[in-house]
């Protein structure tokens, strides 16, 4: 059995009154709001999310974690003319309902604008520069997580953006940045803007290359002084799920680190898995790629294994499942936890089982002690507590997992 052990805290929590007194044999409702892990899913991908009543109550009865998209060339197409007050509207929607933002990417060298393309590498610097300063200091308070770069290994070396855009794209001037400055540098430039714009956000340094490449380019960067917060990997499974073991062994690669690991773009399929023969999974597509009984079975099961694996590994932090519905999923592959017409997959039933369920503390009463304190053992996270006394009910939220958790309704 899983041991996930070290995901569960028993702790005194200690509750007063305003003033500071021990609000003593009084019964307190518990309830846990989310947990310490993000469980988190794209914010933009499922066309009518917000605005969709059924979708956005899918959405949010599972995740508590948005990922924004930054995509420099669709986010600032025209030069100067960032969809900055767009983006700010989805923003709010989320925080409002108490989801955690994360924005994704900074810096990559796919999906750049076109404009890019004529200015020479020190401009293309500058302007990368003050893109990352740009966005970071209009969504800080809001978005507290970033892809600061995405897919460095690749980066200096990619050129098949044309082919990705439906040709006739240029190539792209963030891989000859890249190339021409390195690795290492562009790594230092990304994380160095982003961290002066706001200096308490979480920067990743995100990739889906999962070889030793990335491990020296970590490394590299560690011992070139870059202070990263934490490892994103990416888990696009398209050609079958890793398995336990794999999975672990990736993990473990990483965690040696001693960094945070966010699982930043996780897919598994419900139909036909593509050909294991493929190299770039960007070279399938095919024009019709359906959901099937059979898949959907197999993508539940995968699923509940996967995520199960990745809660009782301790340097997970994140997980980010990579779209809502097959609606305007990556590469149109059925990997969403929802079908085309709205209805969700049984993926989708087993991983809320799973996280809002089986590892959820349910809303719960309480009777503190003579001294105010109750003892509670749930989940590490965050949990609101409600008080009935004279003056009318009373609430607070609090984190299990904290030292020294004083709780005052109020």
């Amino acid at each position: 059995m899983t041991d996930l052990s070290h995901r569960l805290v028993e702790q005194v929590v200690q509750v007063q009154r305003a003033d500071g007194s021990p609000l003593a044999h009084t019964d307190v409702d518990v309830e846990q709001r989310r947990h310490a892990v993000a469980f988190g899913c794209t914010g933009f991908d499922a066309p009518g999310l917000p605005g969709d009543p059924a979708l956005e109550r899918l959405w949010l009865d599972l995740f508590d974690t948005a990922t924004l998209p930054f995509y420099w060339g669709r986010h600032e197409p025209v030069r100067g003319e960032p969809r900055t007050e767009e983006l700010l509207d989805l923003a709010h929607w989320f925080a409002e309902r108490g989801v955690r933002l994360k924005g994704h990417p900074l810096a990559w060298h796919t999906l750049a604008p076109a404009w890019l393309a004529p200015l020479t590498t020190d401009e293309v610097e500058q302007a990368l520069r003050a893109r990352i300063r740009r966005e970071v200091d209009a969504f800080r308070g809001l978005v507290t997580t970033w892809d600061a770069i995405n897919e460095v290994v690749i980066m200096p070396v990619f050129d098949n953006e044309a082919a990705l855009e439906g040709g006739g794209q240029p190539p792209s001037a963030i891989t000859r940045l890249c190339r021409e400055r390195g690795r290492v540098a562009t790594v230092r430039l990304a994380f160095d803007e982003a961290r002066a714009a706001d200096p308490t956000a979480t920067l990743l340094l995100n990739d889906f290359d999962m070889s030793t490449a990335f491990e020296c380019l970590v490394e590299a960067v560690l011992e070139g002084g870059v202070q990263v917060d934490a490892i994103g990997l990416q888990s696009h499974m398209h050609q079958g799920w890793w398995g336990e073991e794999p999975t672990r062994a990736v993990l473990d690669r990483f965690a040696r680190y001693g960094l945070p690991l966010h699982m930043t773009e996780t897919t598994l399929l419900s139909g036909d898995l593509m050909p294991p023969e493929v190299d770039d999974l960007n070279d399938y597509q095919p024009e019709v790629w359906p959901s099937t009984p059979e898949g959907e079975a197999r993508q539940a099961e995968e699923l509940v294994r996967h995520y199960t694996t990745l809660m009782a590994h301790p340097a997970v932090e994140a997980v980010t499942y990579w779209g809502l519905t097959d609606a305007g999923a990556w590469l149109g592959a059925p990997a969403g936890l929802v079908r085309h017409d709205g209805t969700p997959k049984p993926a989708y039933d087993a991983l809320r089982a799973l996280v809002r369920d089986e590892w959820w503390h349910p809303r719960r009463t309480y009777r503190t002690d003579a001294t105010g304190r109750l003892r509670l053992r749930g989940w590490r996270g965050e949990y609101s507590l409600r008080v009935e006394e004279a003056g009318g009910a009373a609430a607070a939220t609090f984190v299990l997992g904290d030292d020294g958790v004083v709780v005052r309704p109020g």
